[in-house]
């Protein structure tokens, strides 16, 4: 199979999950006696309707970019970081809590020091699964899980019992930050219609790239690709790959926590006690996986997802259920996981019985975006 074959084909797939989601989602909605076409266009003109719409696209398309990274980092490493929402939610209680605390401290102050507490944050959180798996070789899947419960009640007590009453405005409800400590910038407001869009999206776009160098042009990248691929033969060529799987958890745990500082210190600029994890850090899953973990994919994946969830609150006004979305969501993952199936009617309708049988041997072994560790 050419090179060019297998890049076209690498692009093809995803596409082709898109679309087949939405053919589900169609089919889905005609079963429940639902008009897929009205649905489907009160989705975009809801999501396009006007310049505050289309701000609010990237307002949520910034911290699923971070969670997006986050986990793209991790599963280069070779495990999945199931705890973004966790460790999103930590950057978001930190950043605004420091925010909160200097309210008539210099915004030059104030505003590095609450991003980088919440980065911190998050990277701390997704140190505790990066350790025990490291040292004592549990399954990083069951800690983060459980993680994301500890830490979703633990802020719940923080914002009730522990924050300074002069920071709180009701009980689990924190005053909004000062300007000084906000990511939203006058201009960006005007630009978008009155949007909540901030300069979170900005720093989202530059972690694109800086992800993308770090884990193609360093050696640090190297040996994250290279333990997720065998950390047996890592060893053996003196990579150390305890200190290379914490070190890829807390890279992929600060990028969570950047997300939950944007949403904090960007979307809603407050804290409040939340009922459960935080929606971003699944989402960025599912975008890193639509992305097959390469920067482009990931910034364009997290547009689409923003589109949907947006679009999707149109959806009520003819009469069906928003709950939908989540159906046609669903449906993209399930044939981003069938991806195997994708592949070989591609290859089967390109006429080729040896491009078959490689297609077969590609899927039987690593893929190329896991051997590749993913960020292209």
């Amino acid at each position: 199979m050419s090179s060019q074959s297998e890049k076209l084909r690498n692009i093809l797939v995803p596409v082709l999950s898109v679309v087949m989601g939405f053919a589900l989602g169609a089919v889905i909605m005609l079963i429940f006696g639902y008009e897929p076409i009205t649905g489907y266009q009160a989705m975009f003109q809801t999501a396009f309707r006007d310049q505050k719409s289309i701000g609010e696209i990237f307002v949520m398309t910034a911290p699923l970019i971070f969670t997006a990274l986050g986990f793209s980092v991790a599963n280069s490493a070779g495990f999945f970081n199931i705890g973004l929402s966790g460790q999103a939610l930590c950057g978001w209680v930190a950043s605004i809590w420091v925010a909160l605390s200097m309210p008539d401290t210099s915004k030059w102050i104030v505003l590095p020091v609450s991003v980088i507490t919440g980065t911190l944050a998050g990277a701390v959180a997704a140190a505790i699964p990066g350790i025990l798996r490291a040292y004592f070789g549990t399954s990083e899947v069951i800690v983060t899980i459980m993680l994301n419960y500890v830490f979703l009640y633990a802020s719940t007590h923080i914002a009730n019992n522990v924050m300074d009453s002069d920071i709180m405005n009701n009980k689990g409800v924190t005053k909004m930050i000062g300007a000084n400590g906000s990511l939203r910038v006058d201009w960006l407001t005007q630009m978008t219609g009155g949007s909540r869009l901030s300069t979170g999206i900005f720093l989202a776009l530059l972690f694109l790239v800086l992800v993308w160098v770090l884990m193609k042009k360093t050696t640090l990248g190297y040996e994250i690709r290279s333990v997720g691929l065998n950390p047996f033969a890592s060893e053996y060529a003196g990579m150390s790959s305890k200190r290379t799987i914490i070190t890829s958890m807390i890279i992929s745990g600060g990028l969570a926590g950047m997300g939950g500082v944007v949403q904090g210190l960007g979307t809603f600029q407050y804290f409040f006690v939340q009922g459960s994890s935080l929606s971003i850090g699944f989402d960025g899953m599912a975008v890193s996986l639509l992305g097959a973990g390469s920067s482009v994919g990931i910034f364009l994946a997290a547009i689409l997802f923003s589109i949907l969830k947006l679009g999707g609150q149109g959806m009520q006004f003819v009469g069906i259920p928003p709950e939908l979305v989540d159906v046609v969501i669903a449906s993209i993952i399930f044939f981003v996981g069938i991806s195997y199936l994708i592949r070989f009617i591609l290859a089967k309708t390109s006429g080729s019985k040896k491009e078959v049988a490689v297609v077969e041997t590609i899927e039987s072994k690593p893929s190329d975006e896991d051997q590749e560790g993913g960020v292209l």
